[in-house]
Formats: C-alpha cells, structure tokens, sequence
C-alpha cells in the first residue's frame, strides 16, 4: 500500500470533512494526520475501501476529540470562570456567527452517529456503496437512512429560521 499517493489522492478532502466536522482547522490538521498514521500503521484488510476507511476514523477521532475538548471546556469555565471563545473585530457578527454555527451543530448533534455520519459523506460526494461501507450496511438502507436524517435535520432546524428572524 502506497501511503504517499493515498495521501496525495485524498488530503485535501479528508482535510475538508475534517474541518467541517470539527470547526477548527488545526483540529483538523491534527485528524487527518493521524488517520494517515493509522492506515500506515493498521491498515484495512480490504484496500479498496481505502477512502471510506480514511473517512469512518477522521469521524470517530473528530468525535473523540469532541468529546474530550467539551469535557476540557466545561472544567476550565468552571474552575475559572472564563469564556474559552477568542476575539473578532466585529464582536456581533462573530457572535452571530458563532450563535449559528452552534445551532447548525447542535441540529447535527440530534441526529444518531450513524445518521450524522451518512448525511456528512454524503455532502461530501461518496457513492452509496462507500457510506455503506463505513456504515456496515447495505447499500439499499444508505438511501433510507440519508432521506430519513434529513428529515429529522430539518426538523431540528426551525431554531435556525427562529434565529435568523
């Protein structure tokens, strides 16, 4: 397996999901970094799911390191009581920018793993075959699953209307 050009082939657009998923681009640096770092060290057993593969644990290492840093967060603001959010030039537009992309993360957050999971691949260009294959499902349910998470996405998203009025 050539490492070299997987990396070449798919950085830049695992580095995108990455982004998009954790919301800080050296987060998602990091990710991407040791999701190449995996597949040297513990490739998958089947290489032409290589690309998937790359994908299903950028998702659970954004995941992970979700987790962790919220739990970091919450001690900080407790211990000292500060806000761990940084500066703009333009405070409410930041604010504003900021109000949103909490409530376009938290509708995300409402949805299953499996579900936010499908809708990101997706979003991301990968054929039903491919989100079947990190799912660990069938390619007939792919289509169910994204159709149903979006339901359920625009159901959590009124708050966003709400927020912009």
């Amino acid at each position: 397996m050539n490492v070299e050009r997987l990396f070449r082939a798919h950085y830049a657009e695992l580095f995108r999901y990455s982004n998009f998923m954790s919301g800080d681009p050296d987060v998602a640096h990091d990710i991407v970094q040791d999701a190449f770092m995996r597949l040297q060290e513990r490739p998958p057993k089947h290489q032409e799911n290589v690309r998937s593969w790359l994908f299903t644990v950028a998702t659970n290492l954004v995941r992970d390191r979700t987790k962790l840093e919220s739990r970091r967060r919450a001690l900080l603001e407790e211990r000292r009581g500060l806000d761990a959010s940084g500066t703009d030039s333009d405070p409410l537009a930041s604010l504003e920018r900021a109000e949103i992309r909490d409530l376009v993360r938290k509708a995300l957050g409402s949805l299953r793993p499996k579900e936010r999971t499908a809708l990101l691949m997706r979003s991301h260009g990968f054929a039903h075959r491919e989100i079947a294959d990190a799912l660990g499902t069938t390619t007939a349910s792919v289509g169910t699953l994204i159709a149903r998470s979006l339901d359920k996405l625009s159901l959590a998203m009124p708050s966003l209307r709400e927020h912009r009025e």
